[in-house]
């Protein structure tokens, strides 16, 4: 029976504590500590800034008060009891500080620790002789320490595994990294001498619309080793669905705020809007006490960083820009900067998307759409960071359609439409990453991982014959490398020390481990390049191919400054402060993020309303709809528009599904592949988030007669592959999966391979792959991941079936129309055009058309 958590010790005690601080605990949080005493696991679910932290951390607390009610303040060197995963290394210290705040004020004597890529080798070496009670670390980190000589002695009395914001790990393959550790955590101890219902496993997850999937894939390995547990005792489990879902019943207030344009324009375009609205931001800013300036990439990020002290300069030394690529230091006193109240603004990126809790911050500003309902909401639950506090988003269009996404993003809060995380399966590099782990510490017995990887989610479903050729590839390098001794690096020796003379894989070449433990990480860019001042200090990284194509002299815009090149040595490019008046923005590649599915369902419904909703953001683009509908048609949700304008530059056919950009780049390419079947024709294609464009010099054979048969889903995967170069974008994604698998060596600090090098090493592998090994498993796995992660085959399926139980509605509009032009601009800059004579094409286009 189990213990009332209002009798124990440890409740007491932290509810005096509570109350000193003037707070109490919420119903959640209570209901997550009831759990953890009576040694449960699940999930909590609760707005963000609203204690979810304090739920699994203070249940922690007061279970080991429970245990030790007397002595719980003197207990010293304790062993690590609480394992804190968490996906970023901003969030690790301030977790740890307020954990150590805690503590210090309950008197207790347990010790904080961090342990991710910062951590210097000192205190690392520190926390494996004296292990702390509380351990925060990163995927990467963890799967380092399982490579520790003795790790299982690291888990031996710990308590319970905490996985912060699992919502951003679940869908990658740093969530199957922790599906992968926890498997083994929980079988590191050969003596088994505790039953499985010791050990607690709590994900913590803000927005996510797949709460039950998402807790079956945390416990997954914990509910099998339970049912191998009861199973060998001759017991049942009292509950019938394994783990618990802790949900928190209060409604996070969101206040939304559109920033509407002076002049709405009829004809917009992507992206240009948004830097001439930031003078409307400064008041917003001077009149909070610090706002988030939240831009989805970081070369907008760097611009607008610049825009606001042009037109602001009482802002300067009040305002500072955070993104991934700034040096860690720089980023880290912005972060600090931002809990001293030192500043008014932060022009920032997804880097501080989760949940680091700066306190001071009430104002968010959305500039641009933020792709996704669940992506806003965690940038929204920002601001008003306590509970009870509203959440107060200002929303900046970077073009006139955008409002429609902010109508959109308002019902979607309101009816609780959250995307949900979809994830991996069989991500065969990172079990190879593991394996080889595994091999370089204690070494592994196959047939016991074997048993513990098919615990997992993401491996329940591995075969023994793809088990086999992992084993294969890691200890003689497969049917293909089998006479290449680099890929021989898991050695197979038979421990004789064991009864039944085990056999145990184990990496023995000293070069090689230190090797794969420099290349732990599943996040696999382009080549970075450090940025150092001639006059000394580092300010951060780019990637390789923007500097490359810079001449010495050449000025460009980074972490805030102007800087001029003056010279590449190895992997630094030095630079100096530039004083010239024009400089190049940097891009990174994959910048461009594509709307989701819910928002774009939201969006299409959006539109049912456009002429007779009270909302502001529609009100305002009532003569951009007129507009569209006097030209051609405003498309309902059950619609799917297709217009076909002549124009000097050609027919252009445009279609809208408003599916995101990585749908429409697949289905303008299975359009363009199925209506060349029916004559020959050539094509160039532009898409958006909203619609995609083909256009010919020659009239596009589009009609009433074959316009349903282009959408069809028969076929679908082969004409795929017949209209996409399928073999190149395989290619490189193998990249990715070889640098994971360790096939490919990335370089030591200070001697990278460059981006050419590896793209010229994976490309070898994978001709080999293909000829001599084609049913190579990495090979598989790289076809997969195209049409599974980078085609989104199965929401495109989806789109496709949608499509056609839909009204499919032709127009023939005599010229450009409101939703046609942004994409019809977006086609425009496949040109080599300069910046300013871009704009003046636009503008040109925008007079002639409203002339009409």
């Amino acid at each position: 029976m189990s213990t009332k958590l209002k009798h124990t010790k440890g409740y007491h005690v932290i509810s005096q504590w509570l109350a000193s601080q003037n707070k109490q605990a919420f119903r959640f949080q209570e209901e997550t500590w009831q759990h953890i005493i009576n040694g449960n696991s699940g999930l909590v679910n609760a707005p963000t800034g609203c204690g979810k932290t304090f739920s699994v951390f203070l249940g922690s607390i007061i279970q080991f008060i429970n245990s030790n009610p007397t002595n719980f303040q003197t207990k010293k060197n304790n062993s690590l009891l609480l394992l804190w995963i968490t996906p970023l290394r901003a969030l690790a210290k301030d977790i740890a500080r307020v954990m150590q705040d805690v503590v210090q004020q309950l008197g207790m004597h347990w010790e904080i620790a961090i342990r991710n890529g910062d951590t210097d080798v000192v205190e690392r070496k520190k926390q494996i002789r004296n292990l702390p009670e509380v351990l925060v670390i990163t995927p990467e980190s963890l799967m380092l320490l399982l490579a520790q000589k003795n790790y299982p002695a690291f888990f031996k009395n710990i308590n319970i595994i905490a996985v912060d914001e699992w919502h951003e790990l679940l869908g990658s393959k740093r969530g199957v990294q922790v599906e992968l550790a926890i498997s083994r955590i929980l079988n590191a101890n050969p003596s088994k001498n505790k039953i499985p219902q010791q050990l607690s496993i709590w994900g913590i997850s803000a927005t996510i619309g797949n709460l039950d999937e998402a807790k079956e894939v945390l416990l997954s390995p914990l509910q099998n080793r339970n049912i191998i547990y009861f199973k060998n005792h001759l017991q049942n489990s009292s509950n019938n669905t394994f783990g618990k879902i802790v949900k928190a019943k209060m409604d996070k207030q969101i206040e939304m705020l559109p920033i509407i344009p002076d002049e709405i324009e009829k004809y917009p375009w992507a992206g240009h809007l948004g830097i001439k609205l930031a003078e409307k931001i400064v008041p917003i800013i001077e009149q909070s006490n610090t706002t988030l300036v939240f831009i989805n990439t970081r070369s907008m990020s760097e611009l607008w960083y610049q825009t606001l002290l042009t037109i602001a300069p009482q802002l300067a030394g009040t305002i500072a820009l955070h993104h991934g690529s700034i040096e860690h230091e720089l980023r880290m006193w912005v972060e600090e900067a931002l809990h001293a109240q030192k500043l008014k603004a932060v022009v920032c990126t997804a880097s501080l998307d989760l949940g680091v809790d700066f306190r001071p911050v009430d104002t968010v500003i959305q500039v641009g759409s933020p792709k996704g309902v669940a992506r806003f909401l965690q940038r929204a639950g920002r601001s008003g960071h306590q509970p009870g506090d509203v959440s107060k988003v200002y929303f900046l269009p970077t073009n006139s359609l955008e409002l429609v996404e902010a109508a959109g993003l308002r019902n979607a809060i309101q009816q609780n439409i959250i995307e949900s995380k979809q994830p991996l399966l069989l991500c065969f590099d990172v079990l190879m990453q593991f394996l080889c782990i595994l091999a370089i510490g204690e070494g592994f017995c196959a047939d016991e991982i074997f048993e513990e990887i098919k615990s997992t989610f993401c491996y329940r479903d591995i075969t023994t014959g793809e088990w086999e050729e992992l084993l294969q590839q890691i200890t003689d390098g497969g049917k293909a490398l089998t006479n290449y001794d680099e890929y021989k690096k898991v050695e197979a020796e038979v421990n004789t020390s064991i009864p039944g003379s085990i056999v145990i894989y184990k990496i023995k070449n000293r070069r090689i481990a230190m090797r794969h433990r420099m290349q732990v990480g599943t996040i696999v860019s382009d080549a970075m390049m450090k940025i150092k001042m001639m006059s000394g200090g580092y300010i951060g990284m780019i990637e390789e191919w923007f500097l490359s194509r810079l001449e010495p002299g050449d000025a460009f815009t980074f972490a805030g400054r102007n800087l001029e090149l003056v010279m590449i040595k190895e992997m630094t490019a030095y630079v100096k402060k530039s004083q010239k008046k024009k400089s190049i923005i940097p891009s990174w590649m994959g910048g461009r993020m594509s709307l989701t599915a819910n928002l774009g369902m939201v969006l299409r419904r959006t539109f049912n309303t456009a002429f007779t909703s009270d909302l502001l953001e529609l009100k305002v683009l009532q003569p951009l709809f007129k507009l569209q509908e006097e030209l051609s048609h405003v498309p309902l949700s059950d619609e799917l528009l297709i217009e076909q304008i002549e124009a000097d530059d050609g027919f252009h056919l445009l279609v809208y599904p408003f599916e995101g950009r990585q749908i429409h780049e697949a289905m303008s390419s299975i359009l363009a592949y199925r209506i060349s079947r029916i004559t020959p024709i050539t094509f160039s294609i532009s898409m958006n988030d909203y619609g995609f464009e083909l256009l010919s010099d020659q009239p596009i054979p589009v009609d009433d007669s074959n316009v349903r048969e282009l959408f069809t889903t028969s076929d679908l995967v082969a004409d795929i592959q017949r209209s996409v170069n399928s073999v190149e974008m395989a290619q490189r994604k193998f990249r990715d999966i070889a640098v994971i698998g360790g096939l490919i060596f990335t370089g030591y600090p200070g001697e990278t391979k460059k981006a050419k090098h590896l793209q010229a090493s994976a490309s070898l592998l994978f001709k080999v792959f293909s000829e001599y090994d084609p049913d190579n498993i990495l090979l598989r796995q790289a076809y997969h991941e195209v049409f599974e992660q980078q085609m989104e085959e199965v929401r495109l399926r989806t789109a496709l079936e949608r499509i056609c139980n839909n009204e499919i509605i032709l127009k023939f509009p005599k010229r450009f129309t409101p939703l046609s032009f942004p994409i019809i601009v977006d086609s425009l800059s496949r040109y080599n055009l300069s910046s300013e004579k871009f704009e003046d094409r636009v503008r040109k286009m925008q007079m002639q058309l409203e002339s009409k």
